[in-house]
């Protein structure tokens, strides 16, 4: 009885707690929150505090256009928290928000996490901690690989195999799935973060410009490619001099970008080379039939499915929402969570 009085006043939701977004989806609406994972924060007057001033989107706004005093900061950082107070705050605030759409939810809700396979315990324990701090009834981890995997479609609890590779913006995930687990799963954070500060850090040394965070993500999803077939042509792009702190603009082709991104993106398909050799071998023959799928934001980045089907001779293809795949994963784990825990990672 306690237990339907419960689920009546509240809901339970799922947070993809990101790097660079947070989403949250409730049973029985879907995905109803999508706000960058940011906080703006403002160094009290005594200058031994700082106090939060906005949250999500409100804070975003500021980026880069603060007074010295306030400061604009992402707390989770590489897929895993940063800074554990902040984070806690940030979660509250979400929690709030989607409570408010639904006034029934008096008492807390029960809420299942994603967190990148690489983490350590402790990493896991401070997310989970900081989601019970910040209100949560049950606290349930799930790994991102997974969460990418069921919410891209793909068949899970089938022993036939299939292959995830999730890139966010801190961590790229790859995962091979069977029988409704990872057979393997390895977290490199080397992502869409890493992409944006190789542009920022050569248009710097090659040009003498600095740009922003916002103007190097702009850069990569205007002109940046992964493969020559996916070059598209010339961008202007407006920053400071280094040489006399001056406003100055330059051009930038998409092959010049190319070029710059090549250390990293074979990183990523260096990961996943070492996925396909970790692979049993009759998962990987499965793996002939059914490719590779990518999720996340970086699967947007043009010619990136043709440069790993290249390097590993399988089909590649995008998951369709590639960008919400990981948190409709996890709204659907919650959805089994009642009847059936296989999705969920044991976390103590």
């Amino acid at each position: 009885m306690l237990k339907r009085l419960l689920g009546f006043f509240s809901s339970s939701i799922a947070i993809d707690l990101g790097t660079a977004n947070t989403l949250v989806y409730m049973q029985g609406k879907g995905i109803i929150l999508n706000e960058p994972s940011m906080v703006a924060l403002a160094v009290d007057k005594s200058g031994m505090g700082k106090k939060i001033l906005a949250v999500g989107q409100a804070a975003k706004t500021m980026l880069g256009k603060t007074p010295g005093q306030i400061e604009v900061i992402r707390p989770m950082k590489d897929g895993v928290i940063a800074d554990f107070n902040v984070t806690e705050q940030m979660i509250k605030y979400f929690i709030k928000k989607v409570a408010n759409q639904k006034k029934l939810m008096s008492v807390p809700p029960t809420i299942v996490i994603c967190v990148p396979c690489g983490s350590t315990q402790v990493e896991r324990r401070a997310i989970k901690d900081s989601a019970l701090a910040a209100g949560a009834r049950r606290v349930e981890i799930i790994e991102e690989g997974m969460a990418a995997a069921i919410g891209a479609g793909l068949p899970v609890e089938s022993p036939r195999a299939s292959m995830v590779v999730d890139i966010g913006s801190g961590t790229t995930e790859v995962g091979v799935i069977s029988l409704g687990g990872l057979v393997y799963a390895n977290s490199i954070r080397v992502a869409g973060d890493r992409l944006d500060e190789v542009i920022t850090n050569h248009i710097r040394s090659k040009h003498g410009l600095l740009i922003g965070d916002a103007t190097a993500e702009e850069v990569k999803k205007q002109i940046g490619s992964a493969h020559p077939d996916a070059d598209n042509g010339e961008m202007e792009i407006r920053g400071r001099s280094v040489y006399d702190g001056l406003p100055k603009k330059v051009v930038i082709s998409s092959s010049e970008i190319r070029g710059a991104l090549n250390d990293a993106l074979e990183q990523m398909t260096t990961a996943v080379k070492q996925a396909l050799e970790l692979t049993p071998p009759e998962l990987s023959a499965d793996l002939m039939d059914s490719g590779i799928v990518l999720t996340g934001g970086g699967a947007l980045l043009r010619g990136l499915d043709i440069l790993i089907s290249q390097a590993t001779h399988l089909e590649v293809t995008i998951a369709e929402d590639p960008l919400l795949c990981v948190a409709k994963g996890c709204g659907i784990a919650l959805d089994h969570l009642a009847s059936n825990n296989v999705y969920l990672s044991r976390t103590k």
